[in-house]
């Protein structure tokens, strides 16, 4: 669980990474051309993302600490993450971006499906998060 915890942690650590450089972006002069994002538009995208980062930094932190509540969103990030490296493999043809997102995705799953990972889940005792 605690492998899984980094994964999904770093993950986190890279969606944040991500929101910094729409914000370093957003304040460039030259943005593109016409029907680009204006800056504020990429603030409100920033602003989306580091939301979405912060739950992901949740759920990785919950595994770190053994919390049962964390296994789902990761394994619902997890799924999602597939879904985009499909995407990138297939129509978009980017083959390297999708071993890049779909390799700890597919390390986490695991984690979390192994013996160690089924066995944690299903045998805990009764409210393992009520500390």
């Amino acid at each position: 669980m605690r492998i899984a915890g980094v994964l999904t942690t770093l993950q986190a650590v890279a969606a944040f990474a991500f929101v910094a450089a729409l914000l370093v972006r957003g304040t460039a002069s030259d943005l593109g051309q016409r029907g680009t994002l204006s800056p504020v538009d990429l603030y409100g995208e920033a602003g989306y993302y580091a939301v979405l980062a912060a739950g992901v930094l949740a759920a990785g932190i919950g595994l770190l600490k053994g919390k049962h509540w964390a296994r789902t969103p990761s394994l619902l990030l997890q799924l999602l993450l597939l879904g985009t490296a499909w995407y990138a493999l297939g129509p978009s043809g980017r083959p390297l971006i999708a071993l890049v997102i779909a390799a700890p995705a597919i390390a986490v799953l695991w984690f979390l499906f192994n013996r160690e990972g089924r066995e944690w889940s299903f045998h805990a005792q009764a409210a393992p998060d009520a500390d």
